[in-house]
């Protein structure tokens, strides 16, 4: 089996982590009661940001690529929502259907930019733990 297909505990350690964080983002477009506009507005931020580092941490499981990893997802994720001032015909049936509005977003807002911030600190964070813990292992 090649290296790049290999599963390690590292990786499967990903992929729990990606199976909490998944649906925690998407319920977080549901959820009711306190704090509902928060969760609705911004938790989901944090949790986009953690989601990408960990899905480009399960391709590129390197422990020297974290910052790297926790810095590409935060500026692409930058560019995303910077690219919701342009409204254009060609975006918007992508962001008309469910999949389109989770990915590229349908509004700009500025407080969108903190939580992303804080969802790739929080990102960088568990990637290291996730790294911590391989060393454990060996």
């Amino acid at each position: 089996m090649t290296k790049l297909l290999k599963i390690t505990p590292q990786r499967w350690l990903i992929i729990l982590s990606l199976l909490i964080i998944t649906p925690l983002g998407i319920l977080s477009k549901y959820y009711s009661g306190l704090g509902e506009k928060w969760v609705h507005d911004y938790s989901g931020a944090i949790l986009y940001e953690i989601f990408w580092c960990l899905l480009i941490f399960f391709i590129i499981p390197n422990r020297q690529a974290i910052t790297r990893i926790t810095l590409g997802v935060f500026s692409v994720t930058c560019a995303i929502e910077l690219l919701q001032l342009w409204q254009t015909p060609l975006l918007a049936p992508i962001r008309a259907s469910l999949i389109g509005k989770f990915l590229l977003g349908t509004t700009f807002v500025w407080w969108d930019f903190l939580y992303y911030a804080i969802g790739s600190v929080l990102g960088w964070l568990w990637l290291r733990q996730i790294s911590q813990f391989r060393k454990l292992i060996r």
